[in-house]
Parts: structure tokens; sequence; C-alpha cells
């Protein structure tokens, strides 16, 4: 029996894909609002529709006493970081002990969250170790699989992704890889170590930021000498070996968050890393670089700023996700107030008590918020946002692409 532990954008999924594929499957959350709507079939991250829960036989439990009956176990929780940036493993710290406590003899816990090298051996098995009582190698083994899930991607699944695996041992490395095989189709990779997988993962996140930080940073430049990097993109992307990124304000629970913990780790071994913070600090900050687009263009349209009204649509990390972690449209709004502009939001996808609360401003649906409004700015292009772009007169629209 297989065990899920932390239901969220990862651990849902891949508990739905091992369901479906005939394993007996217990999904374990410490949410109890999590675990009673997802017993009612509801995905409030809506990446699972009603169809695709009802379909999957999952035993969803708050009960951490039925992580026994399992002998394989997933670890998928959050890894955030702090306000200082550094990286926050209370969650996985949490879990260890939950899953320690409660494992049986003979299980296999494999760690699925982004962290630095070490944090499975050196972090997570000293804990499981303790709490069991156990001895790691002769009672139980542990393992690292990243997770490569893209939420809102409905065509690179669980099951089309090549899976890296790892064990503390060839032993239980074999296991994993056949455990993971019944549901992934696209092929397992072998890691060197568990610290090679860990390595792996973070970065991937690392080279999309520092890709996406070059693009941020020839958007800035290019707009010093009045050229539209767009055009640009377009003419340099003609090319085979050109690779395509885009500009853009750079948040969400992966590339905003992951590079610091591979930061962290350099800067306790003694080596201060250069790029991979320049990058990082180009990507913070580019909520600065379009307010100050956005209110240039205000007055360029004949608007004064005190007391203007922008309306911003689409607060999510990126389009078509319901996904409002780590956000940066919260700074670019709260670089618009400093201004002295009134900003309006405008998310169908998120409630409205959580733009209220993430974000301090009121939710309103379109129609009545651009009747009210001087400005809008596009943030997140929703689908279904596209079929009123057009009713917006050019100069009363900035488009973050």
């Amino acid at each position: 029996m297989i065990c899920v532990v932390g239901l969220g954008y990862v651990g849902l999924p891949l508990a739905i894909a091992f369901a479906k594929a005939g394993e007996e499957v217990i999904g374990f959350d410490v949410n109890q609002n999590r675990i009673n709507t997802l017993k009612q079939s509801i995905d409030y991250t809506n990446e699972l529709s009603g169809e695709e829960l009802k379909s999957a036989a999952i035993q969803y439990t708050d009960n951490p006493e039925d992580i026994s009956k399992a002998n394989f176990i997933i670890v998928a929780v959050p890894t955030p970081i702090t306000d200082s940036k550094v990286p926050d493993l209370k969650y996985m710290r949490s879990a260890s002990e939950v899953v320690g406590k409660h494992m049986s003899k003979g299980s296999i816990v494999v760690y699925e969250s982004t962290v630095y090298p070490g944090v499975t051996e050196d972090v997570c098995r000293p804990i499981l170790e303790k709490a069991s009582g156990m001895n790691c190698g002769t009672d139980f083994k542990i393992g690292y699989s990243p997770e490569r899930i893209n939420p809102g991607d409905k065509e690179h699944t669980v099951d089309k992704i090549i899976k890296v695996v790892s064990g503390m041992d060839s032993e239980s490395t074999n296991k994993i890889a056949e455990v993971y095989s019944r549901v992934v189709k696209a092929g397992i990779f072998k890691a060197a170590s568990i610290k090679t997988a860990e390595a792996a993962k973070v970065i991937e996140n690392v080279q999309r930021d520092l890709n996406i930080a070059l693009m941020n940073e020839l958007s800035i430049i290019f707009d010093t000498m009045d050229i539209e990097i767009t055009a640009v993109l377009e003419a340099a992307g003609t090319k085979w070996n050109f690779h395509k990124y885009h500009p853009g304000l750079v948040g969400g629970h992966c590339i905003g968050v992951d590079p610091y913990y591979l930061t962290h780790r350099a800067k306790e071994l003694g080596y201060h890393p250069q790029i991979i913070l320049a990058g990082r600090n180009i990507n913070d900050n580019m909520h600065k670089f379009y307010a100050e687009k956005i209110i240039k263009k205000l007055i360029k349209c004949g608007r004064k700023i005190l007391g203007a009204k922008v309306l911003v649509m689409g607060m999510t990390f990126k389009p078509n996700v319901a996904d409002y972690r780590n956000s940066r449209v919260k700074h670019l709004i709260e670089e618009l107030k400093a201004y002295g502009v009134e900003v309006l939001g405008c998310d169908p996808l998120i409630g409205d008590d959580i733009v209220k609360k993430e974000f301090g401003i009121k939710n309103y649906k379109f129609e009545e918020a651009f009747s009210a409004a001087d400005f809008a700015v596009i943030t997140a292009l929703h689908d279904c946002f596209k079929e009123v772009v057009d009713k917006i007169p050019e100069e009363r629209l900035f488009l973050i692409k």
C-alpha cells in the first residue's frame, strides 16, 4: 500500500495516478478541511476535476495512524522560504516526525519536495529515526524523487514526465524505480545518489530563473532605447539555437523560491554565489520597473496619478491557475499604491476573501471594475480575460507578458 503525505499541487495528482493504476492509496494531510473537501470530490486548487477525483479510490485521512498501513510512503509537502529568504524546513521536519511516529518496520520513505542537497539524509533521516525508534538502513529505508509537476499544465502530467529516482542504496533505488514505473510511462532515471537527485531538481528551477532574469534585464535595457522587447525576441527567435524565454514577474512556489535553497547551502559551505543571486535580485525587483512604466503611460494618456484608479487583472503567479503563492503581483500593487494610485482587483480564479487578505484590495467583476477604472493592467492573462481584452482601448491598457 502507498501513502502520500501532503495533498497539494504535487501530492494529490500523484495519489490519483497511483490509484488509477490499481494501487491501494492512502492520502494523508493535516488540513482537515482539505480532507473533507476531497472526500466530496472537490479540489480547490482546480488541478483535478470532480470526475477525476470520483474515479480514484483513495482513502483520504487526517489520522496519522493510517500511515502505518502503508509500506511505501511519499512525502510531498511545501518547502517555502522565510521573509529573510532562507529555507524554511518546518513542513519537512513536521512531516518527518509524523511519518516516523507511525510508519511500519520495513517501509521506504521517499521525499519529493524541492530542497538543497543533503536535506533528506542530514535533516529528515535523523528525525525519522528518533521518532520511530528504528534504524535507517536496517528497519526502514529512505529515498528522494523530485517532483516535476507544473500547475495548470494538462500536457506534461505525472505519467508523461521522466521520473528521477534515488535511494540510500541500490536495493532501495531499484524498489523506488519499480514503484514509480507503475504510473510513469515516460521512463525512470536512476540518479547516482540522493544528493545528486536533490541537486538536479533545484538547478532545474535555477536555470529557468536565470534565463528569465536575462530577459528581464534585456527588457530594461531595450526600454531605455525605446525598443520593444517582444519584437526583439521575435526576431532573435528565428535562429534555431536561440532559447525562447520571456520577461515578466517571476513568482510561484518554485522558480522564485528554490534558488534560495541552493544559495543558502552554498553560503553555509563558504561560497557566496554571484550569478544566481544577481538573477534573483533582477527578478525580485521587476515590479518596480513595471510600476514605473504604468505610471508613465498613465501620465501620457492625461490621467492624474494621485487617486487614479488602476484595475489589476490576474493576481495568481501565472495564467490559468488558482495558485497565488509568492505572486509578485502583490508587490506591484504595493508599488502602485506608493505612487498614490487606487488599485482595484479582478481575478475570477481566486476568492474575494483571499484577494482582500493576501493582496489588500477588493476583487471585482471585470465589467463593474473597468467602468470605474482609468487604466487596466493585465498581470496574468487568464483565458477568461482574452474575450474582454479587445474591449479595452490600447491607451488604457498595459499587458505584462
